[in-house]
């Protein structure tokens, strides 16, 4: 029984569906905060149960008889995104799980100038002290959160940001793909993973040029200073925590911890990884 939390999320759907073409769905357990989200999937044979990472009892449940574990990350900062993973993992290991999979990042250090990749790097330790194996997919920049950053510009061909470095932006699509495969191939990897990532690093100013070349119109790229940006953030009644985590991309980006290119997600998924361009044309279309 392999089973996968945050699984109406945009990586965890994928990597179930993933799944579903390589295993038998009575194999295939999910933990979901809302099982009715998920009853598509219980209608395949997908065991569905109710589990959050703040309620250990909940997880007992979700996770009872998982031979593997894979904990999708939290879309918060700090502390209390450790403390959930925290949970997560100890509820894995209680149920008897004999692996505990994690999607991690490709820039996870305790050094990283992003906040996220402080929280993947802790979360990376007390899986390493967690008692049984592991695997840390240390996945690429999601190519969505280009996306995100983008924003407003796709309509108005103004790209104002703080100034960046090169990003290898990787699609939700390819890592689903390449946890499924990791997952199916039990021990394919102990410990962190190569960086599973595109072919390409790109900056926003590369970006502004797809984005032209894609629409016949033209897309500007402007460099905003990074407290005019946490003013921004600021004013559209974001929290402190998530305006500087948003802001610690940008100066990651410049220090060059999201640049790194690696062939172990095209050996993965056995195709070439989806780049940006392609991301961008789909959204702008």
């Amino acid at each position: 029984m392999i089973v996968v939390t945050g699984a109406t999320g945009q990586l965890g759907r994928q990597t179930v569906e993933h799944l579903l073409r390589r295993l038998p769905a009575d194999r295939i357990g999910v933990s979901v905060r809302d099982p009715k989200k998920a009853e598509d999937l219980a209608a395949r044979g997908v065991r569905v149960r109710e589990g959050s990472f703040t309620d250990p009892g909940s997880l007992a449940h979700a996770f009872e008889g998982a031979t593997q574990v894979l904990i999708v990350s939290v879309d918060q900062f700090g502390e209390e995104a450790v403390q959930q993973h925290r949970t997560a993992i100890e509820a894995a290991v209680k149920a008897g799980a004999r692996r505990v999979l994690y999607t991690s990042h490709m820039a996870a250090s305790p050094d990283s100038h992003f906040q996220a990749c402080r929280d993947h790097a802790a979360t990376e330790e007390i899986l390493r002290t967690c008692g049984v194996p592991y695997t840390a997919l240390r996945n690429g920049f999601y190519a969505a959160s280009a996306l995100q950053f983008l924003g407003p510009a796709l309509d108005s061909g103004r790209i104002a940001l703080p100034e960046d470095g090169p990003v290898n932006w990787t699609a939700h699509a390819d890592l689903a793909e390449a946890a499924a495969a990791i997952l199916a191939d039990e021990g394919r990897y102990d410990g962190p993973t190569p960086p599973l990532t595109a072919t390409r690093s790109l900056t926003f100013a590369d970006l502004a040029a797809l984005a032209t070349g894609i629409t016949g119109r033209p897309f500007t790229r402007t460099t905003v200073p990074d407290d005019t940006f946490r003013g921004h953030l600021a004013e559209a009644g974001l929290p402190a925590d998530r305006v500087e985590g948003l802001l610690g991309v940008f100066t990651a980006a410049r220090a060059g911890e999201f640049a790194a290119q690696d062939p172990a997600l095209t050996t993965l998924t056995g195709h070439a990884p989806i780049e940006l361009e392609e991301v961008l044309r789909e959204q702008l279309a």
